[in-house]
């Protein structure tokens, strides 16, 4: 009937698609549906947002101020701060601390922004699924060409879940993308920081060592080559043979002699690192640290020398630590020390010259006359053990070196001199060779430093040194036919005519020697003849480098006649002479012949990659032995440096360097 709308059938009589309509609404109309999973979905975004960002957000503080004046300082340290890590430095604009600050509240900043956004993202998502059209009427469900709001829904929902997946999978991508930049941020920042803990001022007593800078401008510029010279041996050993004992520069790889057994400890990395101190090389000298701490394990299968452990190993270490009070090299330098110390288990307490450092097997050298020890190995160790001593507390090691003395000075010794052997078993001396070069020199050394390392308190060794320096001038000393004076070797009741490179350090030695003596203008003057001696064997070559060995026989002076003597290996001894005679006489010749050796090892000795040995001095077109030598960065580059640095740059009255040229101080309070 028209104008009337259609009278409504009782449930009973309403069918749908043929099957009737149950009476009881158990069943939902399409609309109620669709608003019920959208109730569902909204739900489940909710939990997402919970379980995903709400964490995160709990954890995050908003920073209104910008991160330039959050990390701004803004009290004043008072004067003489000396507290770690808030020296007054640290107001400047590169203070290490609030850098790493800084980077890690940018970085947190960040990383909130990016959440943010997808969150804001999860939202609009999450309201465009709402956006439902409205159900269409009227076609009875018969297809008409358009979506019925069933389909609509349907289809709305996948696009929800798809853009709810998507932005799921962004929030995550971005997470870890930032999660992986925070960690090489932290990294980064770790790497700072060790870096941060080596340049600052420790406040247990590190040391900022003076400039030295010279005053007048020559030089500077000789000063600034020789560290130039540091820098190439040190860059070519770290490209070709980092961890290795040496480099072998023409060959790009590493480098191991003998008396380092068959393991790769890392010498030149020891024995370099206070010459870069000293130097100014702080970047380098911190890879050294950051190696020392993490890389170095001194545990070496086969034997090794106890004398070069401890001159290069124990020497470098605890100069290091010297320098800087960093405790990593103080605990390095007593393990080692440690397990040198079952060389020493011998019945008259002499050390043994070989250890297995796992083991604690020791011997003596094979060739070593009756299995004697060697002068210049048991002798030399006084000077590092006393100064462990010191610094740890612990007696044992400066116990283990005054019985040494305490033996050697009870001896009987032939015309006053100290034979190069000494068994170790019976206490009795070895063959009759005594010599101020190979096999006895840094005894005498040894001797006279320790009396200046104790704060001119110890007495034995004042008392040793000079008893042991008069029979030496009484009984060896010669001059030659041109006048050239020089210590020669004393072999079956003769002296012979021959002086080794080794011996070249006793001009420095015997001068240094005078300031404590009551004869200081003749040892001064004995000084400066054996100094010239061995510029004279330098300048006799043609190359201007010394050879090992030089004899006086017949016409020839300060030459060598054999040819396993014409070698040089980058030896420091004649150089040490200069340095020493130059503090303590300020005679511009011990420059210019030290400039003379400057330009020859530039000349002769330099590679591409480092500094090279050479096999004859006399030859005009050189063969190297290619092998850069540790004890070429260890004292003859410092050596050099000192030469043409002022006298407050590790003055000889504060400061005695070992034998391997490694400083350690005087010990003010020293007690016997």
């Amino acid at each position: 009937m028209a104008g009337r709308s259609q009278p409504v059938l009782p449930l009973s009589q309403r069918y749908v698609n043929g099957v009737p309509v149950s009476e009881s609404r158990f069943n939902l109309r399409t609309s109620e549906k669709y608003f019920v999973y959208l109730i569902v979905l909204v739900f489940i975004s909710l939990c997402y947002i919970a379980l995903f960002l709400l964490p995160e957000l709990r954890t995050r503080t908003t920073y209104v101020d910008a991160p330039e004046k959050i990390f701004q300082h803004d009290v004043d340290l008072p004067e003489g701060n000396n507290v770690v890590g808030h020296h007054p430095l640290d107001k400047r604009e590169d203070d290490i601390h609030g850098l790493q600050d800084k980077k890690k509240f940018n970085l947190q900043v960040e990383l909130d922004e990016t959440l943010a956004k997808a969150k804001n993202a999860l939202v609009e998502g999450i309201q465009d699924i709402g956006k439902l059209k409205a159900p269409i009427a009227g076609d009875g469900g018969k297809d008409t060409g358009k979506k019925t709001a069933e389909e609509t829904a349907k289809e709305t929902a996948v696009d929800g879940q798809n853009k709810d997946k998507d932005i799921k999978g962004q929030v995550d991508a971005d997470k870890q993308k930032f999660l992986n930049k925070q960690k090489e941020e932290e990294d980064k920042l770790k790497q700072e920081k060790k870096q941060a803990d080596i340049l600052k001022v420790n406040a247990d007593g590190g040391l900022e060592l003076p400039d030295g800078e010279p005053d007048d401008e020559l030089s500077k510029e000789r000063r600034n080559a020789v560290k130039e010279m540091m820098l190439h041996a040190w860059n070519g050993y770290e490209k070709y043979a980092w961890g290795a004992n040496e480099l072998k520069p023409i060959s790009h790889v590493g480098h191991s002699a003998s008396i380092f057994g068959r393991s790769s400890v890392g010498a030149t990395i020891i024995d370099g690192m206070d010459t870069l101190y000293i130097m100014g090389l702080k970047d380098q000298f911190m890879k050294a640290r950051t190696y020392v701490a993490h890389d170095f394990h001194f545990n070496a299968a086969s034997d090794l020398s106890v004398f070069e452990v401890n001159i290069r190993f124990v020497g470098g270490l605890l100069s290091a630590f010297a320098l800087t009070s960093d405790e990593i090299f103080k605990t390095k330098a007593k393990e080692i020390a440690d397990k040198l110390l079952p060389a020493f288990n011998s019945p008259s307490g002499i050390p043994y010259g070989l250890i297995n450092l796992k083991t604690g097997n020791s011997r003596n050298w094979g060739w070593a006359s009756g299995g004697s020890s060697i002068l210049a190995e048991f002798g030399s160790m006084h000077l590092e053990f006393s100064y462990l001593s010191e610094i740890t507390g612990d007696p044992v090691y400066r116990q283990k070196v005054d019985k040494i003395r305490e033996k050697l000075d009870s001896l009987s010794k032939p015309n006053g001199l100290y034979p190069n052997y000494l068994n170790p078993k019976t206490g009795k001396w070895g063959q009759q060779h005594v010599s101020l070069g190979a096999l006895g020199d840094s005894f005498y050394e040894y001797l006279l430093k320790s009396y200046i390392q104790s704060g001119l308190k110890d007495t034995r060794a004042k008392k040793m040194y000079f008893e042991a320096a008069e029979a030496l001038e009484r009984k060896l000393k010669q001059t030659s036919p041109a006048g050239l004076t020089y210590i020669g070797e004393w072999r079956a009741n003769r002296v012979e005519k021959k002086m080794d490179h080794l011996s070249c350090f006793s001009g420095g030695m015997f001068g240094l020697g005078a300031q404590y003596s009551t004869q200081k203008d003749h040892y001064i003057e004995l000084g400066e003849k054996l100094a010239e001696t061995c510029h004279k064997a330098y300048d006799n070559t043609a190359t201007k480098l010394g050879p090992e060995a030089f004899r006086f026989e017949g016409r020839s002076e300060a030459v060598a006649m054999r040819q396993n003597e014409k070698y040089y290996i980058l030896r420091p001894e004649t150089m040490e002479s200069y340095f020493v005679m130059w503090r303590l006489t300020h005679d511009q010749k011990y420059r210019e012949w030290g400039w003379e050796a400057v330009e020859a090892l530039n000349k002769h000795c330099r590679v591409d990659s480092g500094f090279s040995g050479i096999r004859d001095v006399y030859a005009n077109k050189v063969s190297h032995d290619d092998v850069q030598q540790s004890f070429f960065l260890a004292e003859t580059l410092k050596y050099l440096y000192l030469l043409f640095s002022n006298d407050d740059l590790i003055p000889l009255d504060q400061w005695v360097l070992n034998t391997e040229a490694h400083p350690l101080p005087v010990i003010k309070d020293w007690k016997h």
